[in-house]
């Protein structure tokens, strides 16, 4: 993947986050992060690096100003529809596996990760 996304400059995580404004539409930061499952601080520097890529644009979002809405700029957009296809790395991981195993396996492994989530915020 980040072998196909080198020449457009991006990385994985950052194109994650503009297949997310894609396929989702503008999105609060905060919200952002826990869709993708992304640490504050990692998060706010991949979204730094695409504010400045002119990518992503950051504004405040309604009444708080501690709220950041994250929307795709005309560059973004422009960018995304020149990337490649990258739906090969689901067809090489998981062609010709079962779709109800996938489907198991999908399910166990959230399960698994909300636990832990859950664990840590014991702590």
């Amino acid at each position: 993947m980040d072998e196909r996304l080198r020449p457009f400059d991006l990385g994985s995580t950052q194109w994650y986050v503009l297949w997310h404004l894609v396929n989702n539409g503008p999105s609060v930061q905060r919200d952002l992060g826990r869709a993708l499952e992304l640490e504050r601080a990692t998060l706010s520097g991949i979204i730094a690096t695409l504010v400045r890529k002119d990518l992503v644009a950051q504004t405040a979002n309604g009444g708080d100003q501690r709220q950041r809405l994250l929307t795709l700029t005309a560059a973004g957009e422009a960018l995304w529809r020149k990337l490649p296809d990258l739906s090969f790395i689901h067809d090489a991981a998981f062609g010709g596996i079962d779709e109800a195993d996938l489907a198991t396996t999908i399910r166990v492994l959230k399960s698994a990760t909300e636990q832990l989530q859950a664990l840590l915020r014991k702590d």
